[in-house]
């Protein structure tokens, strides 16, 4: 598999997806540069986590206008698996590739530590190796990670199944203890209505090896890889 990286001025968990994608999946990164108006061929695409841009206006908010980002959208239109983590989350949010907007945390202070979420479904490009209502960790690294939509938008949501990961305790609760950054309905990552475009404010790239105490968010990384593989499994039985 090949994945694209976008790194945007202040993006700084670039290299750490390189390094899961390179040394963990044993796949093929390249990077893009924001200013890059064209994705090559490539199976998945990811927005790393950082500060495009210094946060100014709005997190990922003028990152949402690079000349990419019209890249990103029509890779997003074909199907292309796209993931955005923290900050890559808030520019496809900018971006209305995905619904809601992320805020300021309820504390008001930037919050870094390890966190529970709950997989609230298996039936998508991005959890398929977990199992419904599965409890896992990966940690949290933002000031700007409360997410925020109207209340007709977070019923659809709920309706159409988009809530794929919420924040919850270690027995899977959902409760306001649990919430770290005081997200609507304890919402940790969202998918778009077609499935192909994950927005998560935990850092899974952070949870990919033994050594940093969790591997659960390296099976993020391998539900996309298992969907490529069907996919193409499927495409040669066709042709």
């Amino acid at each position: 598999m090949n994945w694209a990286i976008i790194e945007f001025p202040g993006s700084n968990c670039g290299p750490d997806c390189v390094y899961v994608v390179e040394k963990v999946l044993k796949h093929k990164a390249t990077l893009l540069w924001h200013t890059e108006k064209k994705i090559p061929s490539v199976d998945a695409i990811i927005l790393p986590g950082g500060f495009s841009y210094g946060d100014y206006l709005r997190s990922g908010a003028i990152a949402s206008l690079s000349n990419i980002m019209g890249a990103v959208k029509e890779a997003a239109s074909i199907g292309v698996p796209i993931v955005g983590i923290c900050n890559g989350f808030q520019i496809l949010c900018e971006s209305k590739l995905l619904p809601g907007a992320l805020i300021t945390n309820r504390c008001l202070r930037f919050i870094c530590s390890p966190v529970y979420l709950r997989v609230e479904t298996n039936e998508s490009i991005f959890t398929s190796l977990f199992y419904s209502g599965e409890v896992i960790q990966i940690p949290i690294a933002h000031g700007q990670g409360c997410f925020y939509a109207d209340p007709q938008t977070l019923q659809k949501m709920e309706s159409e199944g988009q809530i794929l990961l919420r924040y919850c305790d270690a027995k899977g609760n959902i409760s306001h203890q649990s919430n770290p950054n005081g997200s609507l309905r304890n919402i940790a990552g969202i998918r778009n209505l077609k499935g192909n475009i994950l927005g998560l404010m935990p850092h899974p790239e952070r949870a990919s090896e033994n050594e940093l105490g969790s591997v659960d968010g390296k099976k993020i990384f391998e539900s996309v890889c298992r969907y490529i593989e069907v996919k193409e499994k499927n495409y040669c039985l066709v042709d």
